[in-house]
This record gives structure tokens, sequence and C-alpha cells, in this order.
């Protein structure tokens, strides 16, 4: 694998707090996530935002609500306007910022009031949420009639009770960033097993260097990270049971106890551990592709990243912004015109790269050029195709996502600090989860 060195590039993260952004997240994000980080400033005129009630205007005019407020994600926004006005004469695209603590209930709002945008942009991990406030379209004719539908893994794409809501434009997800100066000096490669990172881990530490950084907190953001790690085990939502847990918990306590990662994790946010690993003296930190801004500026060393050594039943939340036509939609044609041209399209794909960092979710989008030819893309690609997966899981009930993400986020923080032994976090989390999953 090559790999790269130091640079500057902005920051762009998974899940937002519960986002990708984080891509997003995821997620994103997350967002998100995954996220998934945040967005939110604004684009558009404040009056134009509080004006949550305004419908998709004339047939000229395609409204599209979102809650950037970043600089490069704004531009984004501005820049498939531009693209789909270019061959769309007659057509304005506005954009319509609403912050994202508010964009949920603005969305449902205005649908109980039978109106509102053409074109939605949020959080992916909420479309149920949304879909069942009533504020997106089912569009599963029009993805049935698109011709490149197939080029979007099921990952990316929402249903919820079996219609197809909306899907993702691109992601943003967690990989295994290392320190290739520290790993040539231990002689070893990038790991693709487990067994090779606890070994890479150990001969770290044994040089004086920390094994890894994560986050540990005891909520969504401990949750997107765990999951990897758990999913490893043989943990899934589908049917989880506590023994799958214990096991994914009591190897990551044991990083804890081996020196390989501090107990701090379970203080750190997504961006504290990154920092940790910027400073140089860490060998790995599991982190998404929205720290290559951080990475390029902050780290002194040769860097790369590498799948996260997940085995065949590993699994990495695709976190990021999901994109949807609104349920009253004045211009629902056009709506659906828009989102192919610009999100779904394969060229329209490549913009989230070059602009905020996220990865293309169309399977030939990803292999162009800019993705390709990018060592700390490339890796990110290569997941989503091998170890990506719904952020949150389709089998989570809309109602219980929030709460299954903070049991889980609870055990996993629990078990890294010793507040808990592994089988009684993994218990106590199995207790809640069969009341949750139902």
């Amino acid at each position: 694998m090559r790999i790269t060195s130091i640079r500057g590039m902005r920051q762009h993260a998974g899940p937002r707090t519960r986002r990708v952004r984080p891509l997003a997240l995821t997620a994103v994000a997350m967002a998100g996530v995954l996220a998934l980080a945040a967005c939110s400033g604004g684009s558009d005129s404040e009056n134009a935002a509080g004006d949550a009630s305004a419908s998709g205007g004339d047939s000229g005019t395609l409204t599209v609500w979102h809650y950037f407020s970043d600089a490069n994600q704004v531009k984004l926004m501005d820049e498939f306007a531009a693209k789909f006005e270019s061959t769309h004469a007659d057509v304005t695209v506005e954009n319509v910022f609403v912050p994202y603590d508010q964009l949920n209930s603005k969305l449902i709002s205005a649908a109980g009031a039978e109106t509102g945008p053409d074109v939605v942009v949020f959080n992916g991990a909420e479309a149920a949420t949304l879909a069942l406030g009533g504020a997106l379209a089912p569009i599963d004719d029009q993805w049935a009639a698109f011709a490149d539908a197939a080029q979007f893994p099921d990952s990316v794409i929402h249903k919820i009770d079996g219609k197809t809501y909306a899907v993702q434009g691109y992601v943003n997800l967690l990989g295994l960033w290392y320190n290739a100066d520290i790993l040539e000096e231990i002689g070893v490669q990038p790991p693709t097993t487990l067994d090779e990172l606890e070994a890479a881990m150990a001969a770290a530490k044994d040089a004086g260097y920390g094994g890894i950084t994560l986050s540990g907190l005891p909520q969504s953001q401990g949750e997107w990270q765990a999951y990897p790690w758990l999913s490893a085990a043989g943990f899934d939502y589908t049917d989880p049971d506590a023994k799958s847990l214990e096991t994914a918990l009591t190897r990551a306590r044991s990083w804890v106890e081996n020196g390989w990662l501090s107990q701090e994790a379970v203080t750190w946010d997504q961006t504290v551990p990154f920092q940790q690993f910027a400073a140089g003296k860490v060998a790995f930190a599991e982190n998404g592709n929205w720290q290559m801004g951080t990475a390029k500026s902050d780290a002194k060393f040769a860097y790369g990243v590498a799948p996260l050594p997940l085995g065949d039943d590993g699994q990495v939340y695709l976190g990021g912004e999901g994109e949807g036509i609104g349920a009253f939609s004045e211009n629902p044609e056009l709506a659906w015109e828009y989102l192919s041209e610009t999100y779904f399209d394969k060229d329209g794909q490549i913009l989230p790269v070059t602009l905020v960092g996220s990865i293309p979710s169309r399977l030939d989008s990803a292999q162009n050029d800019a993705v390709g030819s990018d060592a700390l893309l490339k890796p990110f690609a290569e997941s989503i195709a091998q170890f990506g997966a719904n952020y949150p899981a389709a089998v989570i009930p809309p109602e219980a996502v929030a709460d299954v993400q903070l049991t889980v986020g609870q055990a996993w923080s629990a078990a890294l600090s010793g507040q808990s032994s592994p089988a009684d976090a993994a218990a106590t989390a199995m207790a809640a989860l069969q009341k949750l999953l139902g």
C-alpha cells in the first residue's frame, strides 16, 4: 500500500455525534456517522430557512432543504445546483438551509400541512424517522426505472416497511489509520487480521508507543466505533447474543489491560483520539475518511490507511447524508431528475470526493481516479463493498434506534473502563436489547 505524507486539507467528519457526519456521517454520520462532527450554518437566507412551511414554489423552482454550514459542503450544494441548472435552463435550484437540530421537526411539521421541499438532504441514519413522520415520498417506481440502480450497494438504500425512501449519494466510514514510521521501526506491515493487529500493537508498546486510539464514549459515537469489532466477533442486531458480545468486549478490554489502548478513550469523542494519533506516538487509529484534513495538516510523519481487519463477519457502518423527495413536493418528477443527475449520477458523485473527501456510493464512481489514485481514499472505498453495513441496522425499530445505540455504547464504555466486566456489560446490554428489539 502506498504511503502518504503530510499536507493540508479541511476536516470532514463521519457520524455527527449521532450523524456520519460522520460521512457525515455517518452518518453519517455517522452519519455518522457515521459521524459520523457537525454542520450547522447556512448557505441561504435565514428568512428562507425560517419559512419551513414554504412549498416547492412554481414549476421552474426546485427547493432543496439541507443542514450544511461547512464551507466545502455548502459549496457542494452550490455545485450540484449549477450542474443541474446547466442542463435545465428554465429551472432554478433553491438550496434552503435549516439547522440540523430543527430539520426533522420542520420537515414533519411541513408534511402535516401538506407542504415542504422538493428534495431533502438529511442524516441518512434518520430515514425512518422522516419516512414514518410522513416527510418523505417513496421512490420505488423511480428507483426501479433507474438504469444505474445496480451500481448502488444495498447498504446505502434506505427502506422502511418494504418501501424505498432515500439513497445515499456518498458515504463516510471508519478505517485503520497507521503510523508508517512506527510500523517500519517495529518491522511490521499494515495488519489484515485481528491477530496481526494485536501482534503489531504489542510490538509498538514494546518500542515505547501506544497501540491504538478510538472512541469509547458511552453513547452513539461509542456504538459507531464499537460495531466493527462487535460484528467481527459475530454480534449482529438481527440475532444478538450475549456470548459474541462478551467475546468482543473481552478482546477490547484486553487492549486496555495490555497497555495498547488508553483507558482515557472512554472520555474521547472521535476528534480527540485522532489528535492523539496525529501527535505521532501511537501506531494505529480507528477513525474515518473525514480525518484526512487533520492528518495532512498535523501529522509530522508518514502515514496510511488500511481497511479495518474484521475477517469474514465484520461490518463497518456507512454514514453520510441520505437524499430523498419531499412527500408533498410540487415537482416530484423534477426532484427525481435532480437527484439522478447530481447525487446519484456517475460524474456527480465525484464532486463530494474533490470538495469534501467523502466516498462515492456508486461502485463505478468509486473506481474513478479521484478515488483510486488517492492512497487514503482507496482503502475506504474498498471497505464499502467488503464490509459496508446500513447505519443504523435496518432490523432496529425506528423508534428504538437511539436507545439501542445508547445501550451498546454504554456496554462498550463500561467494559473498556473496567467499570463492569465484559460478561456483566454484555448481560446488561442484552437484557435491554431484548426489550428494544422485540
